[in-house]
């Protein structure tokens, strides 16, 4: 399903350059423009890619309204000749691209822009709006999935974010390994499973807490996770069982120590014979935070502001950039923030057991292949059309194959060297 994103999304300068490049009749050249990262985030071993899909639809999509070309010509921000193209734009170049859910590092060429300089050009905002984003949420996201060890996640930090960009941020958490999301938008837009429960307020609501969880497990059976922790946690989870029996589904405690609590609370549900009954633990996880209760009975965590602000880092740091024109690179030489030009090709080199060894980039030429090199670019859009775009199912298993094959080290939390190291080499 897709969402019309107004065009005005566009920043001020972007169309600044196309007005002047339709004055000095530069705005058909053939350019190349890309999209990566200088840097990880620190503390970071590897970026995700995230948000492609959504930004093809948003390209297939982009259009300038008749209410938006007239804002601009009357604010001055257009002359007349720009204002006409505005008003027939459509995008017909190409988009070339590391597949969704592909790892990434300094250097990755994990989005290309082909075309006239103008009609690519008036998309950097956008590309950049919806990767930085969604490549953030994901990244962090999958960070606490390698910490949850096998354990379930699910994404709740709707509060704590845009409304657009909550829907965004559960779908990137799903993608990286999220098994629910408590976002009914995201589950209806892209099928993300939901899941959630009842708040503080809903137990405040009623006289007692045992007639809070016997509304609650009237309405929707055993099969239902009740809050325990309004008051005190031991006598919520005794309410609890009494309640709904050894057979409810689960408890959710939403603050204190909880290592100390998740261990208490699974020696008194198996001491009420609520054997089966699941603990879920959330409260400003991140991760960080579920690596520390790993060796805990903990079932379930339940992410929120750290996951749909990036844990830390809210943007992946990802530029978009001009390499090429009329099949000449170009080079941007400011100090700390040099490009490298030409369009490039990249290919992951792994070890015969599947291990990732180096990603190996080549500006304006083609790799020398090596038996287990695997090729990161595809097509997305050709000559104005997309493609068929892969699904976000088939993106979460990319992903969840992409970590498997990268060096345990990388996997660490702490600070260290990129997993996969990059090279970048000359055409030959």
């Amino acid at each position: 399903m897709s969402i019309h994103r107004p065009a005005l999304l566009t920043d001020h300068y972007e169309l600044t350059m196309v007005s002047a490049a339709l004055k000095d009749g530069t705005a058909d050249r053939r350019c190349v423009f890309e999209v990566f990262s200088r840097r990880l985030p620190s503390g970071r071993r590897y970026g995700v890619v995230a948000g492609t899909a959504r930004l093809i639809e948003l390209i297939r999509d982009f259009r300038f309204d008749p209410a938006e070309v007239e804002f601009l010509l009357r604010t001055g921000v257009v002359d007349e000749t720009a204002a006409a193209w505005l008003t027939d734009y459509r995008f017909t170049g190409d988009v070339d691209g590391y597949a969704e859910g592909e790892l990434f590092f300094p250097g990755s060429p994990i989005l290309t822009v082909s075309g006239g300089f103008a009609e690519c050009v008036v998309l950097e905002t956008l590309a950049l709006s919806v990767l930085n984003h969604d490549s953030a949420v994901a990244a962090a996201a999958a960070r606490m999935v390698t910490a949850a060890r096998g354990r379930a996640l699910i994404e709740m930090g709707s509060r704590r974010a845009h409304e657009e960009a909550a829907v965004a941020a559960a779908r990137a958490a799903y993608l990286a390994g999220f098994r629910f999301t408590s976002n009914l938008a995201a589950g209806a837009r892209y099928g993300i499973p939901t899941a959630g429960t009842a708040a503080h307020a809903f137990t405040l609501l009623h006289d007692d807490e045992r007639a809070a969880f016997a509304s609650q497990v009237a309405t929707l059976g055993k099969d239902t996770t009740l809050l325990v922790d309004t008051y005190d946690i031991s006598q919520g989870i005794r309410n609890a069982i009494a309640v709904a029996g050894p057979e409810l589904r689960a408890v959710r405690i939403d603050s204190g120590d909880l290592a100390v609590i998740a261990q208490q609370s699974r020696e008194l549900l198996d001491s009420l014979g609520a054997t089966e009954t699941k603990i879920i633990v959330s409260g400003d996880l991140d991760e960080y935070a579920i690596a520390a209760l790993a060796a805990e009975p903990v079932d379930m965590y339940g992410a929120g502001t750290a996951v749909v602000t990036g844990s830390g880092a809210p943007t992946a740091g990802l530029v978009y950039k001009l390499v090429e024109v009329e099949g000449r690179p170009v080079v941007k030489r400011s100090e700390h923030k040099a490009t490298i030009g030409g369009r490039k090709v990249a290919v992951r080199r792994h070890k015969p057991t599947g291990t990732a060894t180096e990603e190996v980039i080549v500006p304006q030429g083609v790799p020398d292949r090596q038996p287990n090199d695997r090729l990161l670019q595809q097509s997305y859009v050709v000559a104005g059309e997309p493609v068929r775009l892969p699904t976000l199912d088939e993106s979460r298993e990319h992903l969840r194959e992409c970590l498997i094959s990268i060096p345990w080290e990388g996997l660490k939390l702490s600070a260290g060297d990129p997993a996969v190291p990059v090279t970048v080499v000359p055409a030959g």
